[in-house]
This record gives structure tokens, C-alpha cells and sequence, in this order.
């Protein structure tokens, strides 16, 4: 990133936000994965869902923004927490943001303490080394794996969990 660029970290809905979130992950999963239409369009429609139900007692949004652009995001959506911990969703970090991915992230589990979650859980899958990394720096434990297509195309899909008790 540039020493010129204005960093910053937003939360809160922020206007194109959920078109921007869905094009960074539309990009970068194609680009590397080939994904196609039906990941783009399930990201745009569950973010858009999420932002309609947002409560920012239970729930908590963070944009990566640089000069005014959203170039990473990350969630926490406690709308299940009851059961089964609060759901970290839709984190991305731009290729020009390497080595940020930990501000959000630390920005969500820091959330999640302060609301008392005792467990945050993602779902993720096999090949992605820098977050899965990231995860594993932060506490995260893979708990399981398994073939499966939930994001329309076949993947080993993980499953991991961070428990704050």
C-alpha cells in the first residue's frame, strides 16, 4: 500500500458496500478458484440479507477502507450465537491491502468478547493458506472437513471454530 493512502477501518453500513464486498469476493474467487455467478450473486444476496437484520448489539460489520474505497471486509453474525457462536462471514482483504487482514479480524474477535460469545465459528475450505494462517494465528481450530459444493463449486469445505471460554 501506498505511504500516501489514507487507512482506515469503518464500521456500519456504508453506501455500495454490499456490491463492493460482492465484487472483491466475485473477483478474487473466480480469479483463483473459478467460481462463477452463483457465489457472487449467493455473497451479494446473504450480505444483503444480513444488513436488513442487522442489530449492532448482536452483529458487527468492518470495511478495510483506503481513500474511500472498501478494498476488505469482515463480519460477525450473531444472529445464531445462542446455539452455536457468533458466525464470522465475508472476509476479504484486496491484494493491496497484504498484511491487513489482522486488523479486521482483531476488530471482530474483540467484538465477540465484548458481547460475550463464547465461540466464533467460520466456514472456509482447503487452499486458502493465507487466511487459514491467519485463523490458526488467532485461535482457530479446524474441527472438520468434508467434500461439498455450498458455494457452487466442489470444494473441500472446513469447518473452524474459536472457543472463548
Amino acid at each position: 500500500m501506498n505511504f500516501s493512502s489514507k487507512f482506515e477501518i469503518k464500521s456500519g453500513y456504508i453506501p455500495g458496500a454490499i456490491g463492493r464486498v460482492a465484487e472483491l469476493h466475485g473477483r478474487y474467487y473466480h480469479d483463483n478458484w473459478n467460481f462463477g455467478v452463483y457465489f457472487e450473486s449467493k455473497v451479494a444476496c446473504e450480505l444483503s440479507a444480513f444488513m436488513n437484520r442487522f442489530n449492532p448489539e448482536n452483529d458487527g460489520i468492518w470495511f478495510a477502507v483506503v481513500n474511500g474505497r472498501i478494498l476488505g471486509s469482515i463480519v460477525i453474525d450473531g444472529i445464531l450465537a445462542s446455539d452455536k457462536g457468533a458466525h464470522l462471514r465475508w472476509f476479504i482483504v484486496s491484494d493491496a491491502l497484504k498484511g491487513y487482514g489482522r486488523k479486521l479480524i482483531t476488530k471482530a474477535i474483540h467484538f465477540c468478547t465484548t458481547r460475550g460469545y463464547k465461540k466464533i465459528y467460520l466456514w472456509t475450505f482447503k487452499g486458502l493458506d493465507t487466511a487459514r494462517h491467519l485463523y490458526k494465528n488467532c485461535g482457530f481450530k479446524l474441527i472438520k472437513q468434508k467434500k461439498g459444493a455450498q458455494w457452487g463449486t466442489e470444494v473441500i469445505e472446513q469447518y473452524f471454530e474459536l472457543n472463548r471460554i
